[in-house]
């Protein structure tokens, strides 16, 4: 643990015993690239990741697949829109996406370590995966004919997946090709696409009005 003198006071006796004090400058070099303190750090371990065996069946929870989005700060606003909308995991490529620090975190806002994460090497043979395990896998896709709501409320259900491709190049054409469907989020003519994490954040809404722990019905 690294504390500047001022934050050493905000810590109570047993945490302030256990600190290192140092200087803003010696704490920031510390740091991984893109991360930041507040005249704290502490160093642990990223959270283990999740075997896909662990999420595969549909009585498992709603997953979010992410197709080679590397942008960190798009990947952490992911992150929080799953955490807040009870996704049960993501699953990412174990290569072409980012480092689980620094930005990504920082943009997760604490949320980053409360999301199981599932890396695979493969993500069109996972889809297929998926799909034999009895789960429905949308993809979102501009191009696509079915509007989004309507095809997740023809799947709705712990069983659903959604997955979502890199900005401007979208969804690869074998990850599309073994969605179970493709859907579009319905836009007007003045822009052609969405940020990423906001189509993410848009599509969980829609599913999370299915999910009885986040939209319980009236008594």
């Amino acid at each position: 643990m690294h504390v500047t003198r001022n934050a050493a006071t905000e810590l109570d006796d047993t945490f302030r015993k256990l600190a290192d004090i140092e200087l803003p400058g010696q704490i920031t070099s510390r740091l991984p690239d893109g991360a930041v303190h507040q005249g704290f750090a502490l160093k642990t371990s990223a959270p283990p990741a999740e075997s896909l065996n662990a999420v595969l069946e549909p009585t498992h929870g709603l997953l979010v697949v992410l197709d080679q989005i590397t942008d960190p700060h798009n990947v952490g606003a992911i992150l929080r829109s799953c955490a807040a909308f009870g996704v049960r995991a993501v699953i990412c490529q174990d290569r072409k996406s980012p480092p689980f620090f620094g930005a990504l975190c920082k943009t997760a806002v604490g949320t980053a370590e409360t999301i199981p994460q599932v890396q695979v090497t493969n993500i069109a043979d996972t889809l297929i995966a998926l799909q034999e395990a009895g789960r429905h896998v949308i993809g979102l896709a501009g191009e696509a004919e079915a509007r989004l709501g309507d095809e997740i409320a023809a799947h709705a259900g712990p069983g659903l997946v959604l997955v979502l491709g890199a900005e401007g190049s979208g969804l690869r054409p074998r990850v599309a090709e073994h969605c179970s469907s493709l859907a579009r989020i319905p836009m007007g003519p003045k822009a052609e696409s969405l940020n990423v994490s906001n189509a993410a954040a848009i599509a969980l809404y829609e599913a999370s009005r299915f999910d009885p722990r986040i939209n319980p019905k009236p008594e």
